[in-house]
């Protein structure tokens, strides 16, 4: 049997495959209030199958979001709503960890409380990348983001509370653990990114610096549920534009030296895994073996990867002894049987690029399953 199908400790968790349900952001959840619904409900109940699954990004606050339609984890509704989607996934067997998401400064402020700006490290715009706003009920409009308004060093500590809230709520909603999304040029990776973070406060100019938000957030939601409860998702390579959504990578001058450092802080504090996005354009490059390499001797818990993976390539992955658990994106998103299909070599549906964001069970959970 192939080793994409052996089970895989991942801290407390005996994971049945290597087969990951990453985060993606589908926009489904229920208004007003950004509450998970049934249709979430179900859709993350049929995908149950997966060795592993992380929610789509979640935001922590109501400032933390920066397109329609997201779900949030900061709200009593909002807990209620990701119970049961927790105890679907449980009842079919799964584990199931919440993206803690915040934007930063990839917002608009339509989508801010107040209409206020958007906050991030630094006062300086997002280009390049769009967000989506409401312009009614199940319609909306992609737009630029506000300059945002730099955070004073007291308001940045109180969003590591947030964090730690956020994770306190995940824990109460009866997720298995959580991932920080710290990649794509959100809020955590604006503190990272020498192109975004000019701050000149202990958040900002040196290496370590621009690291401590990570590293104080990290030990926040650790203070919840535990060292390996938790995983947090770089991606240190990726930056394009994709169907004219732009994920903004923020690729630092000297990405190998950023990014090996941050594994070394997570290895320090002993969390779960770590999450690697790779570029996902058709035709886009291949990590440099160097990275990977890298990541595995400074990082020595399970490391995931996503990023068109196919099961030959997750396979040569696991026999370099690169990566543990990968992500099948797309894949999951068109085909909720993805292992079964994957394990026998079955034909694969295709996705419906139409619904990928927003509307109705249409392109979310109508997928059938092969037996269907």
């Amino acid at each position: 049997m192939s080793s994409l199908f052996k089970p895989l400790t991942l801290g407390d968790f005996q994971l049945r495959n290597r087969i990951a349900l990453p985060p993606l952001t589908r926009c489904r959840s229920e208004q007003p209030g950004n509450i998970p619904g049934e249709l979430m409900v179900e859709y993350y109940r049929q995908r149950a199958s997966a060795g592993f699954m992380i929610t789509e990004g979640t935001q922590i606050e109501p400032r933390g979001q920066g397109y329609a339609w997201t779900p949030g984890i900061y709200s009593e509704e909002q807990v209620a709503g990701w119970k049961k989607v927790t105890d679907a996934v449980h009842k079919e067997g799964g584990t199931i960890f919440c993206q803690l998401w915040h934007v930063g400064r990839v917002s608009h402020h339509e989508l801010q409380p107040g209409k206020q700006p958007p906050i991030a490290p630094s006062g300086v715009a997002a280009t390049g990348v769009r967000v989506f706003i409401e312009t009614g009920p199940g319609t909306g409009m992609l737009t630029s983001p506000d300059v945002p308004r730099e955070l004073t060093t007291s308001e940045v500590k109180e969003i590591v509370e947030l964090y730690r809230v956020a994770a306190v709520n995940a824990k109460k909603a009866g997720f298995d653990g959580v991932e920080l999304h710290s990649a794509n040029g959100y809020l955590i990776n604006q503190f990272i990114s020498e192109h975004t973070n000019f701050r000149n406060d202990e958040y900002g100019g040196s290496l370590e610096n621009r690291l401590r938000f990570l590293r104080e957030v990290t030990e926040a939601v650790i203070s919840v549920f535990g060292r390996r409860q938790v995983g947090v998702r770089f991606a240190p390579l990726f930056s394009s534009t994709y169907e004219e959504r732009v994920y903004l990578g923020l690729v630092e001058s000297d990405p190998y030296a950023t990014y090996i450092r941050a594994a070394q802080i997570m290895n320090e504090l002993d969390v779960g895994y770590l999450s690697i996005a790779e570029a996902d354009w058709d035709n886009s490059p291949e990590m440099p073996e160097a990275f990977r390499i890298g990541l595995r001797e400074n990082f020595h818990s399970p490391i995931m990867y996503s990023g068109r993976y196919t099961r030959e390539k997750a396979e040569y992955m696991l026999k370099k002894g690169w990566g543990d658990l990968f992500g099948f994106g797309r894949a999951f998103i068109a085909n909720p049987d993805l292992p079964a299909r994957l394990k026998a070599g079955l034909p694969l549906n295709c996705v419906d690029q139409s619904s990928l964001y927003g509307g109705t069970g249409k392109g979310y959970t109508d997928y059938p399953s092969y037996s269907s």
